[in-house]
């Protein structure tokens, strides 16, 4: 139970509370443009595409609390765009981490060869995720006003072949 309330604490009760400290801070950076304010702020949560899958692979407090940070970012949306703060989330699969690794080196870089992620025999990209590409999710979360509420899943294609939750 412990070990269960620890990764919800991790991966839920910190973003919330992490993001509702700096509530004050995302709505001083609202600018005015015509009679409307619009969207200053963006707040980006990371998830997993482990929330979003039926499939537990035995980590079950894991998988709901990744499930819990997703509706989490969705209920911050949608209450935080009164505010003209959009909240959105970046869900990954398999990218380099201490996680995935097992390990990262003295500068917190992990190495995920491509063998082992073929080895799970359900990823189309055949490689794990590359730095850039999480950049360039973020960066798109980040800029893009017009998207608020969204999980924008970057998997090389998982989701294809493992059953989602939808």
């Amino acid at each position: 139970m412990q070990d269960w309330n620890e990764t919800y604490n991790t991966d839920v009760t910190s973003v919330y509370f992490t993001t509702v400290a700096f509530l004050p801070l995302l709505q001083a950076a609202i600018e005015p443009q015509g009679p409307l304010p619009r969207f200053g702020s963006s707040v980006i949560t990371i998830s997993s595409m482990s929330g979003e899958m039926k499939h537990a692979q035995g980590h079950f407090a894991y998988n709901a609390a990744k499930g819990a940070t997703i509706h989490l970012t969705k209920l911050m949306s949608s209450e935080f765009q009164r505010t003209w703060i959009r909240v959105n989330s970046i869900s990954p699969g398999y990218f380099p981490s201490e996680m995935t690794a097992k390990s990262s080196d003295d500068n917190q870089k992990s190495e995920l060869p491509a063998e082992k992620v073929q080895e799970k025999g359900h990823v189309p990209a055949m490689r794990p995720g590359r730095d850039t590409e999480m950049g360039m999710a973020a960066l798109f979360l980040a800029k893009n006003e017009y998207v608020n509420g969204q999980i924008l899943t970057i998997d090389g294609g998982v989701m294809n072949y493992l059953p989602g939750g939808g």
